[in-house]
């Protein structure tokens, strides 16, 4: 919904939040179910009713908890309901206001570290406590105080109000780089950014016990819900780039290359400089790069090869430089790359190209990104790549699509395709869970749709429990070949009943798709079900809208069906006459090693 994406009209989403909700509930959206629990500092009612808006709009259905006012501390610690709940994820809303002690003039240097340890032990200890629980966490760093006692010197002066607040941030951040699943929500940016006195609205505190202005709440809630959709792989995967008025200023076609505006001989040169410099730093975050612009191919390289271009031909996984519509490029590029169109970001200044586009393709966002110079603002602060975790696997990302651009390209050099396979010189490793791997396998979890079979989604924290859990028969796989390395690319979780093995999850990458990936990841799941004496494994299809493409994926496997209806399939194998399925990839031990 357009009014769920930034820039939004705050009043008119806190206005028409129940009729939002309906529409959204009555959409052809499929959601993911998770609980989040809302522990808050001050008042959280309208802020939850916000989030589930966001939230249902990426996809993700959510059942809430809410804390009794101010109570988060004691319900984190204490609350029996909220350990029957069983979140998902705890969201823990507090604020400057629940800074219960700040130092006084009067206070040594010792005792205001003895002030600020106590504080951070409050907030550590209930860190521990969820994340003990294995509960995602996020939590508000503290925004600027409303008032400076000691003038610009409360920045600096270790008594000042500032000052404290920026150290006690420090710490929460220093506690984020030691626990894996627990996120900062940067309210101190948030408040920075709308303005700390429109956002420190004193009368929705004095009335309604608010730590935000009400009209406030889309912002924070947004934000929040980014967060939680980058956990759950919502995240957006590629850009879709126009050219002209979008990439330099001018139509490089009737300009030349000589008269486009790139550069630093004018303003409006330097921010088109700007925004391609920004768009090229999304390459370290494994975003790819791709070309969609009315023009021909010839022109349309020169303006990338300007000697003030920061962007390259080389940067862009594919380039659609032509005369057709720009609707079905922009498939055609969501096709090659493997990806859905709803990975998707279409940059075009131009309002009716962004409408015909996202009036054709489902999913796709098309952001009203005004003149040259508001460019960044609105892409970054649409929230399409938040970064909840770095892994080596997304920064070698576009190198790994680029990669199979032309293995792509290899493939057309051959007649028969199982000799274009052979060719390959592909290497697999496959082994059980390892915790360096604990952190790709969740994400792989959370993003893969297609090759998917029962679309479970998997925090770290249960990645890491299931693999200390003897019941289950967890496998990772990781595929390289001649042309570079694909990482981790597939994962399967078998549960142990007795002599049966029921299949959990199994997906892959659509990187490896008709690479015979799967069937070598069969063959180590026979040998494992071997050495632990199971003689059938008992498989499930639940279909979803992305994931049709493995519909028959058991029954190709050589799987009997044994029951079918609108919920999905349920499919067994008798592994006593298996034979081995793989026959041009070179399976490794465990000493393997994929990146």
């Amino acid at each position: 919904m357009n009014y769920l994406t930034h820039p939004f009209d705050s009043d008119f989403i806190l206005k028409k939040k129940r009729s939002i909700r309906r529409d959204l509930l009555n959409s052809d959206i499929q959601f993911t179910e998770k609980k989040v629990a809302i522990l808050g500092g001050s008042t959280t009612a309208e802020i939850k009713n916000i989030i589930e808006l966001f939230l249902l709009n990426y996809g993700i259905k959510p059942s809430f908890y809410e804390s009794e006012y101010a109570q988060y501390w004691q319900e984190a610690m204490f609350s029996e309901e909220l350990e029957a709940f069983k979140p998902d994820v705890v969201y823990i809303h507090t604020t400057s206001r629940n800074i219960y002690a700040y130092p006084s003039l009067h206070d040594s240097k010792e005792m205001v570290e003895d002030i600020l340890e106590q504080q951070f032990t409050h907030y550590s200890q209930m860190w521990d406590k969820l994340l003990s629980r294995g509960y995602i966490v996020i939590q508000n760093n503290f925004e600027r105080p409303i008032y400076r006692l000691l003038g610009n010197k409360d920045i600096s002066d270790y008594r000042g109000h500032s000052n404290f607040i920026s150290n006690i941030n420090q710490r929460f951040y220093d506690y984020t780089q030691e626990h894996k699943g627990f996120y900062i929500n940067d309210i101190d940016y948030l408040s920075a950014s709308y303005g700390l006195e429109k956002w420190a609205d004193l009368s929705s505190w004095y009335m309604y016990k608010y730590a935000l202005a009400l009209k406030a709440i889309p912002e924070l809630a947004f934000s929040v819900a980014n967060i939680i959709k980058s956990i759950y792989g919502r995240n957006k995967k590629a850009f879709s780039l126009d050219l002209d008025n979008t990439l330099w200023g001018g139509v490089i076609g009737n300009d030349g290359i000589e008269r486009i505006e790139l550069g630093q001989e004018s303003p409006e040169g330097q921010a088109y400089v700007e925004f391609q410099e920004y768009i090229k730093a999304h390459q370290d975050l494994g975003i790819l790069l791709t070309v969609c612009s009315k023009n021909d191919e010839k022109d349309a390289i020169s303006g990338l090869q300007h000697s003030s271009s920061r962007l390259s031909p080389l940067d862009f996984a594919l380039i659609k430089a032509n005369w057709e519509n720009k609707d079905q490029n922009v498939i055609e590029i969501a096709q090659e790359l493997n990806i859905g169109t709803d990975s998707l970001v279409f940059i075009d200044d131009n309002p009716a190209e962004r409408a015909i586009v996202a009036g054709h393709i489902p999913g796709i966002s098309a952001p009203e990104i005004g003149d040259v110079e508001e460019y960044i603002r609105c892409i970054d602060k649409s929230g399409f790549f938040e970064v909840t975790v770095i892994t080596g696997d997304d920064l070698l990302r576009g190198q790994m699509y680029m990669e199979n651009a032309v293995r792509a390209k290899y493939e057309h050099t051959f007649e028969n395709y199982r000799d274009y396979l052979a060719s390959l010189q592909m290497t697999a490793m496959i082994t059980d869970f390892e915790p360096s791997f604990f952190q790709r396998i969740a994400q792989l979890t959370n993003k893969t749709n297609q090759f998917n079979l029962t679309t479970k989604r998997y925090s770290e924290n249960d990645i890491r429990a299931i693999s200390l859990d003897d019941s289950y028969v967890r496998l990772c796989g990781g595929l390289k070949d001649k042309f570079g390395d694909n990482g981790i690319v597939s994962v399967i979780i078998g549960r142990k009943d007795g002599n049966y093995l029921h299949i959990d999850l199994w997906l892959m990458s659509c990187r490896v798709f008709k690479r015979d990936m799967e069937c070598a990841m069969l063959d180590k799941l026979i040998d494992e079900c071997r050495a632990a004496s199971i003689t059938k494994i008992i498989g499930y299809y639940y279909p979803s809208k992305r994931n049709g493409i493995v519909i028959d994926f058991f029954g190709d496997m050589n799987f009997t069906k044994t029951s079918e209806n609108s919920n999905g399939s349920i499919w067994e194998f008798n592994i006593s006459d298996y034979e081995p399925r793989n026959q041009v990839i070179k399976v490794l031990g465990n000493g393997g090693n994929t990146g």
